[in-house]
């Protein structure tokens, strides 16, 4: 499992006077041990700068946006908790500039505890401060159920998948993306706009192929990187068949590209994998971007940005590698069925087993051993998601929907890394991604991380959605 850096989340309580406002010290116990307990650490402001360290007035709202200033970088996130109805306007003066994702949770009020000096109200209040946040054009989170008790599974999921959002949108409001060579000229299916990227704070550093194929071939066998990368490769997947000098090859592109990883600060990246790297150095780098995506840098193959821009959502999500996969054949006449497939990009973990490196067979079929480094297997059985994005007339617009890999079989002369997916409504939506442009790639994350990123996507980093069902 790929681990980010643990979501810190800010504290606040909320607080009216005319209710039981005592009930903001029990809070402050109960949500920071429910926090600690989902794995996640938080800060809170202290109990005595204000009535029981909670927020009402206008002022006192102030008080806390200025101390959340005094912690800018040190958190990721605001949980709004709201142990009574608690002050609308306190609330936005607190959090209108905070710039970070923001959860609201609401307690419950509890049968047999609803005379006047128990009843919290906050099922109320809760549509209040949403009410304002949404005047002010403050975008907030809102999880089911309405009202929530800290001590309960229900927040503790609340909890995760707040940790998942906040990992998402401060993931992707501004990072860097390599462009490793031009887009083949076949492939017109995977254009992409830099300057629409760019408005969304997606950068795009472009590299000539032919400069990433001189560091390679200007690199000694015996350099300890290119040393240590083909051990890490041995010890990654089954190299049985790969001529030694290829198996080489593949380390020195392995450490090349992570060169310029660093160098750039690249959180994802693309490759042209076909036919100058086949041509010219007689491998195919398949292998290397499945390896580089269990690593936790999302790389796809084909230059195609877009999707590797949907992997990297779907690793911060999930915590787990994404793979780039071909829409590739129908299973059968099961309408709801499909083989997603590429040529051996996937990483491992979403494998069944470890893959084998062979010579690419799209490649050998006209040059016999210029292709090695297709890393073949099946992928595993688990609920998915699936997602893709586009860039048209200054917008960035994405899908994002849920299936699931099944343990159907695939024959053995089918080559490359396949699974069989099941997908409801299938031909519906395939009729969608055709009519709106889509390419003929998808990302594929683990686990059904459809409400997440919708969270994600519309509500703080501002994308478009296209639905798949219309």
């Amino acid at each position: 499992m790929i681990t980010h850096k643990q979501p810190v989340f800010a504290l606040y309580f909320g607080n009216r006077g005319f209710m039981p406002e005592s009930l903001a010290l029990e809070a402050r116990r109960e949500v920071a041990r429910a926090v600690a307990d989902a794995g996640y650490a938080s800060i809170m402001m202290d109990e005595q700068a204000t009535r029981y360290g909670s927020v009402e007035t206008r002022e006192e709202g102030r008080l806390y946006a200025s101390w959340l200033k005094e912690y800018e970088g040190q958190y990721d996130g605001v949980i709004l908790c709201m142990p009574n109805f608690s002050d609308e306007n306190g609330a936005i003066a607190a959090l209108e500039e905070c710039g970070k994702p923001i959860l609201i949770q609401a307690y419950p009020d509890e049968i047999g505890r609803m005379g006047f000096e128990h009843r919290r109200d906050a099922y109320c209040g809760k549509l209040s401060i949403e009410d304002v946040f949404h005047q002010y054009r403050v975008p907030f989170t809102a999880l089911q159920p309405h009202v929530v008790h800290p001590s309960t599974e229900a927040f503790a999921q609340n909890l995760r998948d707040f940790a998942a959002v906040c990992r998402v949108v401060n993931g992707m409001r501004r990072f860097s993306i390599g462009c490793f060579g031009a887009r083949t000229t076949a492939f017109k299916t995977v254009r992409f706009d830099e300057i629409t990227l760019q408005k969304y704070g997606i950068t795009v550093e472009t590299f000539d192929l032919s400069e990433l194929i001189h560091r390679v071939r200007q690199m000694k066998d015996d350099r300890p990187e290119v040393v240590a990368k083909r051990q890490a490769l041995l010890d990654y997947t089954d190299w049985s068949r790969v001529p030694e000098d290829k198996l080489t090859t593949l380390a020195k592109i392995s450490v090349v590209l992570y060169d310029y990883v660093s160098e750039y600060r690249l959180q994802a990246l693309s490759i042209r994998c076909w036919t100058e790297l086949q041509t010219v150095l007689g491998v195919a780098p398949c292998v290397i971007l499945s390896e580089l995506n269990d690593r936790g840098i999302a790389a796809s193959c084909e230059i195609d940005i877009c999707t590797a821009i949907n992997m990297y959502s779907l690793q911060l999500a999930a915590e787990e590698p994404a793979a780039c996969l071909d829409w590739n054949n129908n299973y059968g006449d099961d309408p709801d069925k499909v083989i997603l497939f590429h040529c051996g990009p996937v990483a491992q973990s979403l494998m069944t087993a470890k893959g084998t490196v062979t010579d690419h067979k799209m490649f050998a079929k006209t040059a016999p051993g210029c292709g090695w480094g297709s890393n073949e297997g099946r992928i595993r059985v688990f609920p998915m998601t699936y997602s893709n994005c586009i860039t048209e007339e200054g917008k960035l617009t994405f899908y994002v929907e849920e299936g699931e890999f099944t343990d159907d079989s695939i024959e053995d002369g089918y080559f490359g890394c396949a699974g069989v997916a099941r997908i409801p409504d299938l031909q519906k939506k395939l009729l969608t991604l055709g009519r709106s442009g889509f390419r003929h790639h998808t990302a594929v994350g683990s686990g059904h991380l459809k409400s997440v990123l919708y969270e994600a996507f519309k509500h703080y980093l501002n994308y478009e959605l296209l639905d798949l069902e219309r």
